[in-house]
Parts: structure tokens; C-alpha cells; sequence
């Protein structure tokens, strides 16, 4: 009942005039950045960001959150109706999705998408709604060991856990701890690696580093592509919303497995993609008619579109309850919340409690809001497709550097983009994951002070990271994580060996 009566209070701040054109605006432009093939919703809240620079924190989070639900909902119109993912967990979205366009029903596709998409995030809410304040309380017990430890649970799972190849993974976070040591020291007071330049003295903006990883290396790798796109038309009418919506409760299995998996992916690195790839292969494993997966069956659409929407929208209950970021979308979040000057973390629920709430308040307002929308306006957002790249291009390319200069007033900060945006695309065409770099970049220089000041408490001893329970088995789970890959591997081969055992 708790949680109701924060729920109704976050209600209350949302519900003005100013903050609902806010959530309206916010929505519009995340759809019309989802369509965009390639830019999504990471790449679009990075570039929007310093559109909130001058707003007040609630406003400005509430916007930036709904530029991220209008993203999630327009990725699956160009999977759809163009066989092109707006997004990279839309991509077994086109498996049954376009071939559903090309018989015809791109309207009931588009449908299910968008339904079981707000399915996903409103289990996704309700988890956030009833567990985060649960996990702040705890956490409010935490010391120096206690969050290095939590946040080498972070690293280490995304190492352990990811989808990408290891060394990969350990190679783009060790460049984004490594950049994280740029400026001046935040418990010595001295310059580390500034080789001399005045304008390295304030460190590297983190905003100014993802506007350049996300956007620009968007715009370069889609410059090269040269993307020609040819679709379906689509309008959802009535009748179709329904016929879908009374098809729904055939799939009540499929739906809640999808989200079960979602969530989980999400509270734990696993991401979207994986948990829409998941889901795709368990809902075919499950189903009777296996054969009919591939050739345009709306279960096809309705697993992958839900699980992925559950996973991009419980990432934000780590980042919310103790200030670690589940996805890229949530580190360029997190980033956000210390421009405007909060600490997220379990303290976020005590000292603003009006903007934590209200931000919650927005997901449910915003996935309905949301969802109607992308119900009634898919031929309008579909046309954006239309309008040729170079035309969209500079404009965006305009509005980073716009952005990035916004930040510091630097122009200094606009080469950084440039140069970052390069090495985004770098990254993109030599398969290293962009997410632990972005996450090094948020949580680096915190973890390194939680360390630091764990040693000195501890007189440099590191038994201090199994000095209580609580910190040894986070600590130890950490290197459980770590070194998962080989622990299941080994698990593995004991038990073929086991099975191969004569009797």
C-alpha cells in the first residue's frame, strides 16, 4: 500500500499542464527517432539531451523517458514495414513481422507490436513501482565496500554475461575506465593525463562522449550503407486494434514468459537483444506449429516485441535504487540526473522523492499515451522513411554539435564528438560493444573513488571487500561472474562426461 500512496503522490507531480506537453513532445520525437533506421533510442536520448539542459530535473527526466518510450515504439514500424530494425533488438521482430506485411497484414503486425510492446513495459513498471523502493532502503546501508563491490558486480557481469566476445567487452571498458582517469583527481587534487591542454583540466565530458559514439557514429555507418527504402503502407483502423486485442489471450503464455525474460535481462546486463532473441526461440520451441514461425505467425511478433520492451524498461530500476545503469540507454540517463545535479542511488528516494515518483508515474502515463499514439499516427511516422537520408542528416549532425558545445560552452567539446563519433564507428565495424564503454564512462570514476576510500579506511587491506557477509558475497559473486564462461564451460564438460559414464 506503500507504494500506491507514492504512486498516487507521483501522479500529482506529473499532472500539470507543462510536464504532459513535455511527456507529448517527448513521445512524438522519440517515435520519429525510432523510425529512423540505425538512430534508436540510445542514440536519440543522447542526442536530445541538451534540449533539458535549462529545464528542472522532474521536467526534464520525464521528457528524456518518454523520447525513450516513443524510440522503443517506433523501432518496430520499420522492422515491419520495411524488413529494416530501427533498433537492434527489432531484429527477430522482422522474422515474422515483414513477412506478415507482405501477405497483407501489416496492420494486425503493427498491432500486436505496439500491444505487446506496453504489455512488456507495464510489467516492467510494476516491477519498478514495488521493488525499487525496497532495494534503496537496503542500500541505504552501504559504505565504501558496499558500492565497489556492487559496482564490480556491475563490470564483471557485463564481462560474464554478455552476449558479446569476451575480450571485446574487456577491451571497451578498460578504454572507458582508462578515459575516466583524464583530469584532474578527485581525491588528490592532481592532473593526470591532461599532456599540457587547459581544456583537458575538466576531464571528458561523459554527454560529449556518447553524443559522438551514438550520433555521429550513426550518421557515418548509415552514410555508408546508403540506405534505399522501400516499404508496405499501413493504417491501423478499429477494427483491426480489436480483432488483435481478442487474439491476445490465445498468447497469455507466450506474453508472460516474454516479460518474465525481459525483466530479468533488463535488471542484469543482459540487454534487449538478447531477451528478444530469447523469447523469439522459446515461444518457436513451445509452439505447436513450429513450421509456421519465419512465414508471418503474430506470436513471432508478439514475443520478441515483448520481451525487449520489458528489458529496455526495467533497466532503469538498478540505475534508479542504487545508481547503476542496466543498458546504454540508462548510463545516458544516469549521466543526465548528474547534470542536473542528483546522486541516483538509494538516497534518490529520500532527498527527491517528488521526482523519483513522478518519473515513475510517467512510465505508466507515457506507455498508454505512447501506445495510442503509434495507433493512430503509423502512416504519418512511416512517410518520415521517405524523406531522403541527406536531407536528415545534416540536421542531425547540426543538433549534436549544437549539443556538445551547449554542455561547457567549449568548442573544444565539439572536436571531442567529432573525434569520439569516429571512434564509435570504429568500434561498430570492428564488432566492440559500445555499452561497457558507456558504462565505464559513467561508473569509472565512482568506482574508483569508492575504492580508494575503501583502502584508506582500511589501511589498504584488501580483506576489507569480505570484511562483512554483505560485501563478501557481493564481492564473491562478482568473481563468480567474472569467470562464468569458464565455470560453465567446466560445468559442462563434467556432465557429458558423466553422461558418456558406462553403467
Amino acid at each position: 500500500m506503500e507504494a500506491f500512496g507514492l504512486l498516487v503522490y507521483g501522479f500529482s507531480v506529473l499532472l500539470t499542464w507543462k510536464i504532459l506537453a513535455l511527456m507529448m513532445v517527448g513521445l512524438v520525437l522519440g517515435i520519429f527517432v525510432g523510425v529512423l533506421p540505425g538512430l534508436g533510442g540510445p542514440n536519440g536520448v543522447a542526442i536530445l539531451l541538451p534540449l533539458t539542459f535549462t529545464m528542472d530535473p522532474t521536467s526534464a527526466i520525464v521528457m528524456l523517458s518518454c523520447i525513450y518510450w516513443g524510440a522503443l515504439f517506433g523501432g518496430a514500424i520499420t522492422s515491419i514495414l520495411f524488413n529494416i530494425p530501427g533498433e537492434a533488438w527489432s531484429v527477430a521482430t522482422t522474422f515474422d513481422g515483414y513477412p506478415m506485411a507482405q501477405q497483407g497484414k501489416a496492420a494486425e503486425a503493427l498491432t500486436a507490436a505496439f500491444t505487446s510492446s506496453f504489455i512488456g513495459s507495464l510489467v516492467a513498471v510494476l516491477l519498478i513501482t514495488f521493488l525499487a523502493p525496497g532495494i534503496a532502503s537496503f542500500a541505504l546501508r552501504f559504505g565504501p565496500p558496499e558500492f565497489f563491490a556492487v559496482y564490480l558486480l556491475t563490470f564483471c557481469s557485463f564481462v560474464g554475461l554478455g552476449r558479446e566476445q569476451k575480450h571485446k567487452t574487456v577491451i571497451s571498458m578498460a578504454l572507458g575506465l582508462l578515459l575516466t582517469g583524464v583530469g584532474m583527481d578527485t581525491v588528490s587534487g592532481q592532473l593526470r593525463m591532461t599532456f599540457g591542454s587547459s581544456d583537458l583540466l575538466r576531464g571528458i565530458n561523459f554527454l560529449v562522449a556518447v553524443i559522438g559514439l551514438f550520433g555521429i557514429s550513426e550518421i557515418l555507418l548509415t552514410m555508408e550503407e546508403r540506405l534505399a527504402l522501400r516499404g508496405h503502407a499501413a493504417s491501423i483502423s478499429l477494427r483491426t486494434v480489436l480483432k488483435v486485442w481478442k487474439e491476445m489471450p490465445r498468447y497469455w503464455v507466450t506474453l508472460l514468459r516474454s516479460s518474465a525474460i525481459g525483466c530479468w535481462l533488463g535488471i542484469t546486463p543482459g540487454g534487449a537483444i538478447a531477451a528478444s532473441f530469447m523469447s523469439y526461440n522459446l515461444a518457436k520451441r513451445f509452439s505447436k506449429d513450429k513450421e509456421s514461425f519465419g512465414k508471418g505467425r503474430i506470436e513471432g511478433v508478439f514475443a520478441p516485441e515483448t520481451a525487449a520492451h520489458a528489458s529496455g524498461t526495467s533497466a532503469l530500476l538498478p540505475m534508479l535504487a542504487l545508481g547503476i545503469p542496466g543498458s546504454g540507454t540508462a548510463a545516458i540517463l544516469l549521466g543526465g540526473l548528474m547534470v542536473w545535479g542528483l546522486n541516483p542511488g538509494p538516497l534518490l528516494f529520500v532527498e527527491h522523492k517528488g521526482f523519483v515518483w513522478g518519473l515513475i508515474a510517467s512510465m505508466y502515463l507515457g506507455n498508454v499515451v505512447g501506445l495510442v499514439l503509434v495507433l493512430t499516427t503509423v502512416p504519418l511516422f512511416a512517410a518520415v522513411l521517405r524523406v531522403p537520408f541527406s536531407a536528415i542528416a545534416p540536421m542531425i549532425v547540426v543538433s549534436c554539435a549544437i549539443g556538445a558545445y551547449a554542455i561547457q560552452n567549449a568548442m573544444f567539446d565539439i572536436w571531442l564528438m567529432l573525434l569520439f563519433g569516429v571512434v564509435g564507428y570504429v568500434f561498430k565495424k570492428i564488432g566492440i560493444p559500445l555499452a561497457p564503454f558507456t558504462l565505464a564512462l559513467v561508473l569509472g570514476s565512482r568506482a574508483e573513488d569508492s575504492f580508494r576510500l575503501s583502502m584508506i579506511g582500511a589501511g589498504g587491506d584488501m580483506r576489507v571487500f569480505w570484511s562483512n557477509g554483505l560485501v563478501g558475497s557481493i564481492t564473491t559473486l562478482a568473481l563468480v561472474l567474472l569467470f562464468w564462461p569458464l565455470i560453465g564451460g567446466a560445468f559442462a564438460r563434467m556432465r557429458s562426461a558423466f553422461v558418456r559414464k558406462p553403467a
